[in-house]
Parts: structure tokens; C-alpha cells; sequence
């Protein structure tokens, strides 16, 4: 026999209209009545149902989270933003509609005319995004990880991409670094509008100029074995760099063997600092300091926001936001001076010699 909300009231000790009012939040209820609403649900094993809900309210209390798996990105960093996205919609008292599938603008207009979510939080977002325009036209409120071109009638939540680029060169620029060398994702991530990977990189390549010192750019594969052929064909075309920049988690889950099998160690023949985060970090074992990329907080930003434009806690007029995450260099120990053998002697003046 099916729960009824009229057994949680009743096992609860409250009215009928208490206990729906105490699981929807649409009316104030005390503390100590919401708790033994919720412990009358847990002991009963009660679950709305959805279409009744729906049909009340006229929300479903579901948020169309649009994503893709693409063979040009590393699928295990992803997965953590979507993990983000789902844990904060369900602590929230909403379910998440994944949706993989390759058309996105097909996806987003079947999820948004059948009524089936009261918003969507899109990933994979790129500069010129063709899912923008139809979430803009649906009437439904919508939240972007990841910056686009142009943010007009959503809320945009990132990591700053320009600032991170700059904290990594100017930490071993401090430490004494000549020499450097970026690898961003796959050309690929670039070509269909991935702008983070060139705010990143363009912003790395101004700081080193204006330090005065060398960085060479590359694209990394994201799979093996096409990465660890990439790393030891960069490797052997600077051999005197120093600094290593990862902007592309397939590359540093891979570089701790390629530096293993030629016998090298870091810091102590290249400083390493990835974008990635300590999640991703501690699954992999990775011992490199990184820039958090902060995947959670980004999703829970998004899904807050989204959340209070559904349930109508937003002022009439309230503009969207655009807003970025600052960098957090996570120090495990990766970066020091550069090896003495590669540091320029200078003259008794001080001056470097030729």
C-alpha cells in the first residue's frame, strides 16, 4: 500500500496541510514541526509524487542538466562537475535530468516544451554556444559552468581562467624560472569554442613576456598512449626548461611515469603545476601543486542561483551574474628553484654572461 502524505501527518502529529507545507517550504513552519515532518518521512519511506506535485504546484522540481562526454576531453573531469550539479540539486529537494545526447539545441527545446524540468544548467559551454538562443527563448531559467561569448538572460558561473594562467607563471617566475613550457587541452577543445583554454594560455604567455622569460605552447592529446608520445617529444625539444604548466588533466594523470621512466623527478629537475582539482588529485595520486578548478563550488554556485530563480526569491528586475571563481594554488610540494645546473652563471657586477 502506497505512503500517503496523510500517514506522514499522521505520524507526525500534524495537519495534513502542515505536512505538505513543511516538505514544499511554501509557507513558514517552525523548526521543530519541519523536524518531525521529515523524521515521519524517513520512517515511512514516504516519496511525493511527482505528477501530483507537478499538477499543484506547476513545478516538477527537476533541473535539466545538459552535458557531453566528448572524445577530445578527459571523461573522469567532467564526471566531477556533474557530481557537483546532482549532490547540490539533491540537497535542495530536486533531481537532475541528465542529458548526454550529441544535439544539444534538440535536447534543451524537448526538455523545456514538455515541461519536463523547471530549469537547466548546462556544461561543456562554448564562446558561441548554439544552445544559448533556445534556452533564452524557453522561458525557463537557466545557469551556465563555463563563460560565453555573450551572457545575456543567463547566470554564468567559472573558474577565472586569465588569473589562474597568470598565478601559474608569476609562482615560478618568484621561484626563478627561465624557461617554461604549457600544455593546454587538444587543439579540438579550442576549434569548437572552448574559450577557456585560450583565456588560460593567452593570459600565461602575457605574464611571461612581461616577466622576460620563455614559454612554449602546446596542445595535449586526452587519452593514451597519444599523450606520453606528445610529453617525451616536448621534453626532448626543450631541454632546458624547467617549469612544467598543465592545462589538460589527461597530461598530468600521465606525467608522473613519463618523468619515472626518464629518471626524473619533481621539483627537483621540473617544477609542475596543474588546473585541476584536489578531487581529481588524490583519485589519480597525483603530487603535483595545481590551480583548484573547483568543480563542486561551481556546480553548487549554479545550482543555487538556478534554484532561487525557480522557487521566485529573486527581486523583479534582478539582473543575471557573471561570476568567477579567484584561483586557489594548492601547494603540494612540486615547485622550487630551478636545478642549479640550468641557472645562468653571472658576473662579478651581477650581470648575466653570454
Amino acid at each position: 500500500m502506497a505512503i500517503t502524505i496523510g500517514d506522514v501527518a499522521r505520524v507526525a502529529g500534524v495537519s495534513r496541510s502542515t505536512a505538505s507545507y513543511a516538505l514544499s517550504g511554501k509557507r513558514a513552519i517552525s523548526e521543530s514541526v519541519r523536524t518531525r515532518v521529515l523524521r515521519a518521512v524517513d520512517e515511512l519511506g514516504y516519496t511525493p509524487n511527482a505528477g501530483a506535485r507537478a499538477l499543484a504546484t506547476s513545478q516538477t522540481r527537476v533541473i535539466g542538466l545538459l552535458a557531453q562526454f566528448l572524445p577530445d576531453e578527459f571523461a573522469p573531469a567532467m564526471m566531477q562537475y556533474i557530481l557537483g550539479v546532482s549532490n547540490t540539486a539533491r540537497e535542495l529537494g530536486y533531481d537532475i535530468l541528465l542529458v548526454t545526447e550529441e544535439d544539444g539545441t534538440n535536447a534543451l527545446s524537448r526538455l523545456t516544451d514538455s515541461g519536463m524540468v523547471d530549469g537547466v544548467v548546462l556544461l561543456n559551454v562554448a564562446e558561441q554556444d548554439v544552445r544559448i538562443p533556445v534556452l533564452r527563448e524557453c522561458g525557463k531559467p537557466g545557469s551556465l559552468v563555463g563563460l560565453p561569448a555573450d551572457v545575456d538572460g543567463v547566470d554564468v558561473f567559472d573558474l577565472d581562467f586569465e588569473e589562474s594562467g597568470r598565478v601559474m607563471v608569476e609562482h615560478l617566475v618568484a621561484l626563478g624560472h627561465r624557461e617554461l613550457i604549457l600544455i593546454s587541452q587538444p587543439e579540438h577543445v579550442v576549434e569548437r569554442g572552448g574559450a577557456y583554454v585560450w583565456r588560460l594560455q593567452n593570459a600565461a604567455v602575457e605574464a611571461a613576456a612581461f616577466a622576460g622569460i620563455e614559454i612554449h605552447t602546446y596542445f595535449g592529446a586526452a587519452s593514451q598512449p597519444e599523450i606520453g608520445r606528445q610529453l617525451e617529444t616536448i621534453l626532448d625539444s626543450h631541454p632546458t626548461a624547467t617549469g612544467l604548466l598543465l592545462n589538460n588533466e589527461a597530461v598530468a594523470a600521465a606525467l608522473p611515469s613519463t618523468l619515472h621512466a626518464r629518471h626524473l623527478e619533481a621539483p627537483r629537475d621540473y617544477s609542475v603545476i596543474g588546473r585541476y582539482s584536489s578531487e581529481f588529485a588524490r583519485t589519480f595520486s597525483l603530487p603535483f601543486s595545481h590551480v583548484e578548478s573547483a568543480p563542486d563550488l561551481l556546480g553548487r554556485m549554479a545550482v543555487r542561483q538556478l534554484v532561487r530563480r525557480i522557487e521566485g526569491r529573486t527581486r523583479p528586475g534582478e539582473p543575471h551574474v557573471v561570476r568567477f571563481v579567484a584561483p586557489d594554488l594548492v601547494d603540494l610540494g612540486s615547485t622550487g628553484p630551478p636545478p642549479p645546473s640550468l641557472i645562468a652563471p653571472s658576473s662579478p657586477e651581477g650581470l648575466d654572461i653570454p
